[in-house]
């Protein structure tokens, strides 16, 4: 690891000032940043081209004079001539840390890229060789705080004193400030107001020795790790146990907290190592003994992912939980062929159903909606696939209808195929491994399928 050229600090400008020499848009850039303090920031520049108008600063149009540094904390150039050659020699004689824009050899500091949420301040800097790669960076980090973190803690540094006085134990301090700070409920109180109500509350639990758990039901998306929610990813850092459902890849679970314990309920097609009442238990057992649960679930929770048994399960025990949406295979498959599932003139909705388990009613109910223009998408039919396929056309769906199927959606090794339900219903296709989507409609045929392999083509297996 190489050595730093410069020390990582956060300088203090509470009533001080910070002057800007500059009128133009490198100047502008600067106000941006500094006008973020409390500092009082002060233009000056003979000729004030931009346009400041929306920053609370002080304007001086003309020449810079020595003092016009007095109480100034820091001192940014961001132009040439007679008045940035006097700033940069007065800033220099008084011991003013001193910032030349794009000139990193003249500069005392570097300005990093900040991520704001005040109180809490994250800098990224790489001492000006590389600021894009500072500016991704911010980014990421952005992506990963939620946008009320600030306001926590400040909620935070309003209990301190009190939780000193109700809590002697440093380590169960430490315990409840992560509590405070990691609670989608605290963030959610701080939202509707009750912010300082809710955060007292969970202070007296920990000063009475409880610890409230919390089951999160996230949606996993369709398998790639890039499709998750920034919520989905922030509480995967915060949980102290993870239970995953077979079709979660690895990469997903291991974006959660290093030292959180995961468990495998390994719901498959075929193998079920967990009933569902077993994983009922578990996620309330865990949560009552305080812990903070991630229940991930491949797609989204609430679609096909029994969700409504865990909810029934943790109200019954009186378990607080939180819903996190996810990208269902569907919605991926869709993105994947640019398949409009809803199209004007051609599809007003679309239906999302499973063909596993699917009675004669069900075909006939679907075949009528295929003929109204609805647009099906099939969960959990491959191996059925040409048998739904004939009793849609048995039901009087037309044997010409558009068909597409997308097996791994959302996924890097995808594999896709199209023809009709005429075509799917001719034999049984030898479908690539993966949980596959089928879409029936006429809205299909507006979709990409130029790369899928053709079922009117394909060799089939008759059943």
């Amino acid at each position: 690891m190489g050595q730093l050229n410069t020390f990582p600090l956060s300088y203090k400008v509470q009533g001080q000032r910070i002057v800007i020499v500059g009128g133009g848009e490198e100047a502008l850039n600067k106000t941006r940043l500094a006008t973020k303090t409390t500092a009082q920031v002060v233009i000056i520049s003979r000729h004030i081209e931009a346009d400041f108008s929306g920053f609370a600063v002080e304007m001086v149009e003309r020449a810079l004079v020595p003092a016009d540094l007095d109480g100034t904390a820091l001192v940014f150039v961001a132009e040439e001539g007679a008045d940035a050659e006097l700033a940069k020699a007065e800033a220099r004689t008084r011991g003013i840390p001193l910032n030349v824009v794009d000139v990193p050899a003249e500069c005392d500091f570097y300005t990093p890229s900040i991520v704001d949420r005040a109180p809490l301040t994250v800098a990224i800097s790489t001492e000006g060789d590389a600021p894009v790669l500072a500016r991704l960076v911010r980014a990421r980090i952005e992506a990963m705080l939620s946008p009320r973190i600030g306001k926590i803690a400040r909620l935070a540094g309003s209990l301190r004193k009190t939780a000193e006085s109700l809590i002697d134990d440093g380590a169960a301090r430490r315990r409840f400030y992560e509590a405070l700070v990691t609670s989608p409920e605290i963030e959610a109180a701080e939202q509707s107001g009750q912010g300082i109500a809710a955060a007292t509350d969970l202070l007296n639990q920990h000063a009475a020795g409880e610890s409230r758990g919390v089951v999160w039901l996230i949606g996993a998306g369709p398998g790639s790790e890039d499709l998750l929610t920034l919520r989905a990813q922030r509480l995967l850092q915060e949980a102290d146990v993870i239970v995953h459902d077979q079709l979660v890849p690895s990469v997903v679970v291991d974006m959660g907290r290093r030292d959180a314990e995961r468990i495998d309920v390994g719901k498959a097609k075929g193998h079920h190592s967990f009933s569902q009442a077993q994983i009922n238990t578990l996620i309330v057992r865990l949560a009552g003994q305080g812990k903070r649960v991630a229940r991930l679930k491949s797609g989204d929770p609430m679609i096909f992912g029994r969700a409504g048994e865990e909810i029934a399960a943790l109200r019954k025990t009186g378990i607080d939980y939180q819903i996190v949406p996810g990208i269902s295979a569907a919605l991926a498959a869709a993105a994947d062929t640019a398949t409009p599932l809803t199209l004007r003139k051609v599809s007003s909705g679309f239906i999302m159903a499973t063909a596993h388990g699917a009675d004669d009613s069900d075909l006939q109910h679907w075949a009528a909606l295929a003929q109204s223009g609805l647009t099906l998408a099939l969960y959990m039919g491959k191996s059925i696939a040409s048998e739904v396929a004939a009793r849609l056309i048995a039901h009087g769906a037309l044997p010409a209808t558009p068909v597409g199927i997308v097996v791994n959606a959302g996924r890097a090794g995808k594999s896709t195929y199209s023809g009709t339900l005429a075509t799917l219903a001719a034999g049984q296709v030898a479908f690539s491994d993966g949980p596959a989507i089928i879409f029936v409609g006429e809205a299909v045929e507006a979709g990409d399928w130029a790369d899928a392999a053709q079922l009117a083509g394909m060799s089939f297996k008759v059943a």
